[in-house]
């Protein structure tokens, strides 16, 4: 049969964080059209990673009623970050600034997850705040979780209560979704300098309706993928790791692909972005807590006794987050990491998710399938200082490679860090 897949580990799923029935995408449909709150609501502020782990409830009611489905915007992500990735060095300190926000009622409508960076190089000091994720390139969208309708009211509490927190120059607010984005345009004064682009697949109940769907160039290189390896006497199990113990020994197999496809002397250029001590720890860490959850799968492409391509995907809501990857290059003749793919995608549609996400940035290998697009903005707000002007005026220059000192600015505010 064309396209024949591996029966290993294919149906069976227990739907942690389900938000029920096309939940999630219910939820973001009803982000378009809920009401704006227009009441009060309280902000409170967390600093510690143990008043962090004390909002287990709180998240919980968010996952709920915000559908979310984004690895990054969970508490398990939070709590991992900010053990392994928080700068400690003397010229760039961070420390976390969690901001919890809750209606009359005491519920928790918002939780924006801020980290206070403070840099200095000889007398200059800067401070700002920004979202959780200021890594190498390991949280790819930083999204906070805000219950729909309660944006605008967000935003304008959690400025207010900021304003009694000294020292801080402006808010970078990453890659936020339109609704936060529209709030942000209403009640602050932004810098709009990014946009990141998210893409989704929707799935339908079946993979041969999903096949019909895929334009034949699609096909034909599917076949092609299966084939090959056919005719040349070799035969691939699909193998998918959940539990934690088996999740540890396949990540262990990851690293090793997703750094021999960093070193490969052709094709497009892919960053080892586990290669420090750090940014691994993390990753051992985070998939280790989603894992109690059954949120991760490590889909594995084995040919005889040794898995050839691999990628970590991670079960949020009714919803597939399709991570890193990694193949071995001796292997890609076959187009390992296509079939790898394509297993993965049945078995989300054999699972019964809702929608596969294949991750940010536009390459041919996503664009291919046809997904939609979800854009993320983000903006600089600045604090309403002179000093704050102008420090903010500074960073942007810095960035954007602007003005004559930018090389000192740089140096300033983006000085590369050792993640060992």
């Amino acid at each position: 049969m064309e396209c024949a897949l591996a029966q290993t580990e294919t149906t069976r799923s227990t739907m942690s964080w389900t938000t029920g029935a096309r939940g999630a995408r219910a939820a973001v449909e009803r982000a378009g059209t809920a009401a704006v709150f227009t009441g009060p609501v309280i902000a409170e502020i967390v600093t510690d990673i143990e008043g962090i782990g004390a909002l287990a409830r709180d998240y919980e009611r968010l996952y709920q009623v915000t559908g979310n489905t984004l690895p990054f915007a969970t508490q398990e992500w939070h709590l991992a970050w900010c053990e392994h990735l928080l700068n400690r060095s003397p010229r760039a300190r961070q420390e976390p600034l969690f901001c919890v926000l809750r209606n009359v009622q005491g519920e928790c409508v918002a939780i924006v997850p801020l980290i206070l960076t403070r840099r200095q190089l000889g007398p200059l000091r800067v401070a700002a705040l920004g979202l959780v994720g200021a890594d190498p390139a390991l949280t790819e969208i930083r999204n906070p979780l805000i219950e729909p309708g309660y944006e605008r009211a967000t935003v304008r509490a959690l400025h207010e209560r900021l304003a009694s927190v000294p020292g801080w120059d402006w808010i970078q607010w990453s890659g936020v979704n339109a609704p936060l984005a529209q709030a942000l345009a209403l009640e602050a004064a932004p810098r709009w300098y990014e946009t990141v682009d998210d893409y989704v697949l929707d799935l339908p109940a079946a993979w041969a309706e999903f096949r019909a769907t895929l334009r034949r160039n699609l096909r034909e290189s599917l076949r092609h993928c299966y084939n090959s390896l056919r005719r040349d006497g070799h035969t691939f199990e699909f193998v998918v790791a959940r539990d934690p113990v088996e999740v540890r020994w396949a990540l262990y197999r990851f690293l090793q692909l997703h750094t021999q496809r960093a070193h490969m002397p052709w094709g497009p250029v892919h960053a080892d972005h586990f290669a420090a001590h750090s940014p691994r720890a993390f990753l051992y860490a985070v998939c280790e807590r989603l894992a109690v959850r059954d949120a991760v799968r490590v889909f594995q492409l084995r040919i005889g006794e040794a898995v050839v391509a691999s990628r970590i995907g991670f079960v949020i809501g009714d919803s597939l987050y399709l991570y890193y990857s990694g193949f071995d290059p001796a292997w890609s003749r076959y187009s390992v990491m296509t079939t790898t793919l394509a297993e993965a995608l049945h078995y989300a549609i054999a699972s019964g998710f809702e929608s596969v996400n294949l991750s940010t940035t536009a390459d041919q290998a996503k664009l291919r399938w046809h997904p939609r697009r979800i854009d993320f903005h983000s903006a600089l707000v600045r604090r309403d200082s002179i000093r704050s002007r102008l420090a903010c005026s500074a960073y942007s220059a810095a960035v954007s490679g602007r003005s004559v000192p930018r090389r000192l600015l740089r140096r300033l505010l983006q000085s590369r860090r050792d993640w060992n």
